[in-house]
């Protein structure tokens, strides 16, 4: 095919995107974007469950690899990887199949996110003193905007630090700004959307059987040596499958133990997903992994963009 095309493939947690993701790709000469906020980090390789070396050999992956577990990134990092993602798909004449858990950076891909400006030290400075009592901070911030608060909550760092460092460098209230600087939409195209669902009890079995895969192939080990190189303090060493294996080396669980609260917090984040998936995308095909997996490959339903 000639002309570029793409499609976003989404799903909770070990409902099967990756395999899917991989099979498409190459039988649609594609190139693959992961929207995932563990598997861009270099090094976190068990713990995020991301595709191996050899599942990667043959297809172009973005967004895996990017960055080592003590950098910081937000959706703007998603958002730069996909326009780098079309770019070199359109120059390789490859279509682009987006796919993963986090899909809060593809509805920021739909939706679009206001430009801010540049932060000033001295706005980093006056944040940074209020940022010592986070509850303080929230209540500076709501009684300047109400409306804007109420969606953030009192112990979220990284929130308020951009609504202090926003209001402290334009000297409007996040609300105001938003209103004068609206998002800008990143993919403008109509984007096919398909889902992949899942029984609760059956995504439950396969969230059992990944944690105890990733726990047999060393995940302990990872996560030690990820807390030697960089210490507990970045946010990537507060993520499921890595705080749940840090208490357990503290002493506080066993392996047992451990090993449950890892199945159960990502049963959690699994229900999150569905939950945000079905509020956030209205126009999305849903279906069974075969289901979708037989339409898909065998081309019964038209999924490129003109």
């Amino acid at each position: 095919m000639s002309a570029f095309t793409q499609l976003a493939l989404i799903g909770p947690t070990a409902s099967g995107k990756t395999a899917l993701a991989i099979e498409l790709a190459k039988k649609n000469n594609a190139n693959i974007l992961s929207l995932d906020s563990l598997s861009i980090y270099k090094e976190i390789n068990i713990a995020s469950a991301k595709p191996s070396l050899e599942e990667r050999n043959s297809i172009h992956h973005f967004g895996i690899d990017v960055l080592f577990p003590n950098e910081p990134f937000d959706v703007t990092t998603f958002i730069e990887l996909y326009k780098s993602a079309k770019r070199d798909s359109i120059k390789e004449k490859k279509n682009l199949i987006i796919v993963g858990g986090t899909s809060f950076y593809l509805h920021s891909l739909l939706s679009g996110i206001s430009e801010v400006p540049k932060i000033s030290r001295e706005a980093k400075e006056k944040s940074h003193t209020l940022l010592h009592d986070l509850t303080n901070a929230h209540s500076f911030l709501s009684k300047l905007d109400p409306l804007q608060m109420q969606s953030i909550a009192k112990n979220d760092k990284y929130r308020l630090e951009k609504m202090l460092n926003l209001y402290f460098e334009t000297n409007t209230t996040p609300t105001e700004y938003f209103k004068l600087n609206p998002p800008k939409k990143v993919i403008i195209e109509d984007l096919p959307i398909y889902e992949i669902e899942v029984n609760r009890d059956i995504l439950r079995d396969r969230i059992k059987n990944r944690t105890l895969k990733m726990i047999n192939n060393g995940l302990i080990d990872e996560v030690f040596y990820l807390e030697k190189n960089y210490t507990r303090r970045p946010n990537s060493m507060k993520a499921i499958g890595i705080k749940e294996v840090l208490k357990y080396l503290d002493g506080y669980d066993t392996k047992i133990e451990m090993q449950e609260k890892i199945i159960t917090h990502t049963a959690q984040l699994a229900k999150r997903q569905r939950t945000f998936n079905s509020s956030k995308f209205q126009k999305k095909i849903s279906l069974p992994l075969e289901e979708l997996r037989s339409i898909l490959l065998e081309n019964k339903i038209n999924y490129h963009v003109s």
